[in-house]
């Protein structure tokens, strides 16, 4: 019995730990988008740069696969590999 309860601990912790882990990479890919853009002025950083703050935007709502999405996407357009 106690074995089995240890498990399902283990495992709850495993799950908790889990999910705010995938929330780390909105910011890192915002964070990739404005240091790719910070010297650029064309028009395909202009796109970038307002996509970096709709991806920040989701990320703060707490809508992370979006976020990770609209960011993923304005690298790609910049030829920049995630």
């Amino acid at each position: 019995m106690i074995r089995l309860a240890l498990t399902a601990v283990a495992c709850l912790t495993v799950l908790l730990l889990a999910a705010p882990a995938d929330a780390f990479q909105c910011p890192k890919l915002v964070k990739q988008l404005q240091d790719a853009t910070a010297t650029r002025f064309d028009a395909a950083a202009a796109d970038a740069k307002v996509a970096a703050a709709q991806a920040q935007t989701l990320h703060t709502a707490g809508n992370h696969a979006e976020s990770e999405k609209v960011a993923k996407a304005a690298l790609d357009k910049l030829g920049i590999k995630s």
